[in-house]
């Protein structure tokens, strides 16, 4: 049987996020800790840590959201670096891989371990440890317990032997894990000393599968993936050109095949890098994103544009490369029964002006999840996917019922409620108002008004449990004799308008 390889770079999702392994560092999902750094972990973080116990542990902790594609991408290149000394490589999630042991053409298993080791190292992944077995599962931990930049080799059928002391928890099924526990089994080598045929009769199919992993038989082939075709395109000009419709007239073709092979195989590109050589090197380059996908026209419009704004090409222009950085399947964009979504020519106006004023300063707005209006609010520059930070799904303790104001303000104004008798209103540490609030003024400077009708409130007590970023405050509803609608908070004792219904 072709032995096998498994790569595995540790705190992978720390690698991604492109953080230096001696900051104190972690990567959260769903607020519990998902990988940290070597920093953090000589602290006491540790993977499942919820982030305020993380923080405890270390206060000067810097924290990231998790970001999957970030870390696929960012996996693309370690794959592609492997293949490039041997192909046939098996992904089996970001920062774990496999492959047959190119022993031969190598020298031998240790020294295409090192190869592999040194290509990864000069790409920037530095912490990478390599396993190598009869099969998969024993290669995997083989490769956990070999040290960085290194190899750990088990011998020839000696998988049974290697895998016999180490702990039960090797499996990856916590509730089996923990009925082996109780049943007194402490390692793989005493689980898979039971009988076959009990182990079938008392844990089904899966356990014996998990029996014969423990047992060093492991049934699992290394398949290998199928390399990504290459749809990047380049339009070579010769001669050179300096004028910029010659360019965009003689890119049209090369534009047109670009959108077409990416079709052929079911995808659009939504994020395109655009190159441009001048005079033999790198002129400009600039990545560019669409709300819906690139076509050939829109992509001979970001080449002019580029062309005009960045004033960096001042020789004549020799190459222009198109470099798809984001591909999706062309069914999640295709046109519905009613229409295609935003209007061609507003797509186009909106981008022409984004080159011009900047790529940050051309935003479209969505709702996320939030109690105040102004969290709700989410700002993302036009062309890119919305990704909320909180979700609106969630129930939010505390958030205003519908409608929902029409002019929120950047800043709150500082307003003055006050009762019948001009004293000042406010709302108590259980959430109860001091008073019936009686006249009002919207803004320092703006005349007082009776209070026509009023609701609320609705406490908001956010972070208590951290001194720099808790907030306890109260909004209320309130409506003036001449039809205004607002809606205010008091805080500290100090009343703001937030915002008001128009």
């Amino acid at each position: 049987m072709p032995r096998t390889m498994v790569m595995w770079a540790p705190d992978w999702p720390i690698v991604a996020a492109d953080l230096p392994p001696s900051q104190p560092a972690a990567v959260l999902d769903k607020g519990q800790v998902l990988a940290c750094s070597q920093a953090a972990r000589a602290e006491g973080v540790r993977r499942g840590m919820r982030r305020r116990d993380a923080q405890s542990r270390c206060p000067g902790l810097v924290l990231h959201d998790y970001n999957a594609d970030a870390d696929a991408r960012g996996f693309e290149a370690v794959l592609t670096a492997i293949e490039a000394l041997s192909p046939g490589v098996a992904p089996l999630r970001p920062g774990l891989c496999a492959l047959r042991v190119p022993s031969r053409f190598y020298g031998g298993e240790a020294e295409a371990a090192a190869v592999i080791a040194e290509r990864l190292v000069g790409i920037g992944v530095w912490d990478v440890r390599i396993g190598i077995a009869d099969g998969l599962f024993a290669a995997e931990l083989a490769a956990r317990r070999a040290l960085a930049q290194d190899s750990l080799a088990i011998p020839r059928g000696g998988s049974a032997h290697f895998l016999r002391d180490l702990p039960i928890d090797a499996l990856d099924d916590a509730d089996l894990v923990g009925l082996l526990r109780r049943m007194g089994l402490q390692t793989l080598g005493d689980f898979a000393g039971l009988p076959a045929a009990d182990v079938h009769t008392r844990f089904g199919t899966h356990g014996e599968l998990l029996h014969r992993l423990a047992r060093g038989l492991d049934p699992l082939p290394v398949g290998s993936r199928q390399v990504p075709p290459e749809f990047d395109a380049t339009l070579l000009l010769e001669p050179p050109l300096e004028l910029i419709e010659p360019i965009a007239f003689s890119l049209r073709t090369t534009a047109e095949g670009f959108v077409k092979d990416l079709a052929a195989h079911g995808l659009v590109c939504t994020t395109v890098l655009i190159e441009v050589d001048a005079d033999g090197s790198l002129a400009t380059a600039r990545r560019w994103m669409h709300p819906r996908w690139f076509g050939a026209t829109d992509l001979i419009d970001r080449v002019r544009w580029q062309l005009q704004a960045d004033g960096a090409v001042r020789a004549p222009v020799d190459a222009v490369r198109l470099i798809p950085e984001v591909t999706e399947p062309l069914g999640d964009h295709a046109d519905s029964l009613f229409g295609g979504g935003p209007d061609e020519r507003v797509e186009r106006g909106v981008a022409r002006v984004q080159s011009i004023v900047g790529h940050e300063s051309v935003v479209s707005a969505s709702v996320q999840g939030g109690r105040g209006p102004a969290e709700r609010r989410l700002l993302v520059p036009w062309g890119e996917r919305a990704v909320a930070k909180r979700s609106a799904g969630l129930p939010w303790p505390g958030s205003l019922p519908p409608p929902a104001p029409a002019t929120v303000y950047t800043e709150p104004h500082e307003a003055l409620v006050v009762g019948a008798e001009g004293q000042p209103i406010g709302v108590t540490g259980r959430g109860v108002i001091t008073g019936e609030p009686a006249r009002f003024r919207a803004a320092v400077g703006s005349d007082w008004q009776p209070v026509a009708s009023w609701a609320g409130p609705w406490p908001v007590d956010e972070q208590w449990w951290d001194e720099a970023s808790s907030r306890r405050l109260a909004r209320f509803q309130v409506v003036g004799v001449d039809g205004s609608a607002w809606l205010m908070l008091v805080e500290n004792g100090t009343w703001w308008t937030e915002a008001r219904y128009d």
